[in-house]
């Protein structure tokens, strides 16, 4: 019994963490859901599903929780402090982040001129009043910017790390994409290579997390994709069209399906999967993207701690 839910130093083992994670995330979700929606029907506040500040807080509930609790995690089980969890101001942050948002611009943007090139995507600019383009790129920039905060902070955060640190980092990405793939199958108009590259974008994030061990890189890249996809060239974040009222460009999506993804959005297109296989690599190899020291030694194997 003790193999089963110990390892040999004496701590609970990866799986059982990262189930006690899961089971406590859950149910605090849950929790601030109730209290939220009591909340609205005591101030007697109409919550608009489809609205920004809903979509805002709706992501923060998930996020604060996945946070707190990763960290609570961690230093119940296996001794971290909160930096561990990837979300604190260590060395080379900022840098991360501006990388982040960099790479994934670039990115969404490689797919985005692919399909260009190859005569499924045309687009002409929105004349839409000038303000409500800039409002609407600013309400979509914090719901894009909440919600892939939330969903690095779950996929890339405690579940991915505490498995890394028993050397299994690999097999987590590898669980948590399948997962993250599985989240969107319900969204509009999913189908087999929108589900493909769901799990790639997974791959993505995981090689992204484990080249800068902190999250601020990952959510950069996550949060640029989305907001360029939608707002700036007006097309479905993976399928969802609501986001982004007046986005600046119009897209024309003329097809076919499998190149651009049409009522999907690039994410379910084969523009997709080239542009997200490419940046994998390219951030893999990238010399100048290094984590912080002591926050590697947080994140690595204990047997591998010699060689940092």
């Amino acid at each position: 019994m003790n193999f089963i839910f110990f390892n040999e130093t004496g701590n609970l083992r990866s799986g059982w963490r990262a189930a006690v994670f899961l089971f406590a995330f859950i149910f605090a979700v849950i929790l601030l859901g109730m209290i939220t929606r009591n909340v609205f029907v005591e101030m007697q506040i109409e919550a608009d599903p489809k609205a920004g500040t809903f979509l805002v807080i709706n992501a923060l509930i998930s996020l604060f929780p996945a946070i707190l609790i990763g960290w609570l995690c961690g230093k119940l089980f296996e001794n971290l402090p909160f930096k561990a969890i990837g979300t604190a101001f260590t060395k080379g942050w900022l840098k991360h982040l501006f990388f982040g948002l960099m790479i994934g611009a670039v990115t969404l943007s490689t797919a985005v001129l692919i399909a260009f090139i190859f005569g499924g995507l045309r687009f002409e600019f929105n004349f839409a009043e000038q303000n409500a383009i800039l409002r609407s790129l600013a309400v979509s920039f914090l719901v894009f910017a909440a919600a892939s905060a939330f969903e690095e902070a779950l996929f890339r955060g405690y579940i991915l790390q505490t498995f890394a640190r028993e050397g299994f980092a690999w097999l987590a990405i590898a669980l948590t994409s399948l997962f993250f793939g599985a989240v969107h199958l319900n969204n509009p108009d999913a189908g087999f290579i929108s589900t493909v590259n769901t799990i790639l974008a997974g791959v993505w994030f995981g090689v992204a997390y484990l080249k800068t061990r902190d999250l601020w890189f990952v959510w950069g890249l996550h949060l640029m994709w989305n907001w360029m996809q939608g707002s700036f060239f007006g097309i479905e974040v993976s399928g969802l069209k609501e986001i982004t009222a007046t986005p600046l460009f119009r897209e024309i999506d003329s097809g076919p399906s499998w190149l651009t993804g049409t009522t999907y959005g690039v994410e379910g297109g084969i523009v997709c999967s080239a542009a997200i296989i490419t940046s994998t690599a390219v951030i893999w190899f990238l010399p100048n993207l290094k984590p912080d020291k002591n926050l590697l030694e947080m994140t690595s194997p204990k047997a591998d701690q010699t060689l940092i």
